[in-house]
């Protein structure tokens, strides 16, 4: 039994415990120092949880320390009290230093050099990752500059995930309609594993990707090769990478369309589709009202992107998209749904 676990763990990578960046050397630390520190407690109980039931075994032959009217020691008290409330006081100070000092939106400010930025999308079931100062576009690879800071920006396209590099980082959330931040830096080069680490559908065990730490001249021959790639990442050609599949193949894309990520992550690429920032904004100067029943469609998201259980997209639900507003009428205290929805939802329904 022994050997089958040993064998079985013989692939694993412990990418955690053998980090490749200041940041995940700093998670590192802070693993150790909390396992040591709880250790103290632990392995004291571990050894008492044994010694004592046989120390005070039925049928001992010793019973000289029996008092059967004990009630109180003030040496157990601070043991079993001061040990533990002293340990939380350390792991609680350690636990708050590394935490501002880890804040994934906190710049690595202590690195020289200007940081590179990267904006990251989590498809269905892929990563996309723009280079904006660049001009350039990868799908499943990463590449960065060894020795240089890196600030990532990251939204995803429809369900929560989560982008995880263990040898450089830790891991953050990426949601749809919302930007997370994520710095980090690869002090060697070499290639580091990267994958999503939230279940999100049936191809989230096939959504990797290989970051790449290269130096400067060879991220320099990277960002031209990509250049050279000839693809354009706009909108339109954003919209069909966006529809689900599984195990996609690395793509680079050679010039991308100006505001993309801002537009991805206002859920606004599709033509006609009102971003959210900018619906934020009418909702706080009170909503469109009923004059704005008929615009329903540019405030819907979902339509376009529908899977089922085994990641085959389904097609939209068109012409279904103002029925909703027609049911929900009934609700309200309102005499004529017909009249007060307007024309224009009755000739699109038609």
């Amino acid at each position: 039994m022994l050997t089958a676990s040993l064998l079985a763990l013989a692939g694993c990578k412990y990418d955690i415990l053998a980090p490749q960046g200041w940041v995940a050397v700093q998670e590192r630390n802070l693993l150790i120092i909390s396992t040591l520190l709880m250790l103290i407690v632990i392995i004291p109980v571990l050894f008492l949880g044994v010694y004592f039931p046989w120390k005070y075994r039925a049928g001992r032959d010793d019973t000289s320390d029996y008092d059967p009217e004990f009630s109180h020691s003030t040496k157990l008290e601070l043991l079993v009290w001061g040990v533990p409330i002293a340990i939380i006081l350390v792991l609680g100070s350690v636990t708050w230093v590394y935490t501002h000092r880890l804040d994934p939106y906190r710049p690595l400010d202590h690195v020289e050099g200007e940081p590179l930025r990267v904006q990251a999308v989590s498809l269905d079931w892929k990563w996309l990752f723009i280079y904006p100062d660049e001009g350039v576009a990868a799908v499943n690879e990463l590449a960065i500059p060894a020795g240089r800071p890196i600030e990532i920006s990251l939204t995803s396209s429809t369900v929560m995930n989560t982008l995880s590099i263990p040898a450089l980082s830790g891991m953050v959330y990426s949601m749809a309609g919302m930007e997370t931040k994520l710095h980090l830096i690869a002090d060697n080069q070499g290639t580091f594993a990267g994958r999503s680490a939230h279940y999100s559908g049936p191809g989230f065990s096939q959504m990797t990707f290989d970051t790449n730490a290269l130096d400067e001249d060879g991220f320099e021959a990277w960002v031209a090769n990509a250049r050279k790639a000839g693809k354009a990442l706009s909108r339109q050609a954003y919209l069909e990478l966006e529809k689900p599949t599984i195990d996609a193949p690395v793509e680079l894309f050679g010039n991308v369309s100006d505001g993309l990520f801002d537009r991805i992550v206002g859920l606004c690429v599709e033509d006609g589709k009102v971003c959210m920032h900018h619906m934020m904004m009418q909702d706080e100067q009170g909503g469109g009202g009923i004059a704005g029943l008929p615009n329903a469609p540019a405030y819907e998201y979902d339509n376009l992107r529908r899977i089922d259980g085994f990641g085959n997209l389904l097609p939209p639900k068109r012409g279904a998209e103002y029925a909703p507003h027609h049911d929900q009428l009934s609700q309200y205290p309102w005499n004529d749904p017909d009249q007060l929805c307007g024309t224009n939802v009755k000739q699109e329904n038609a």
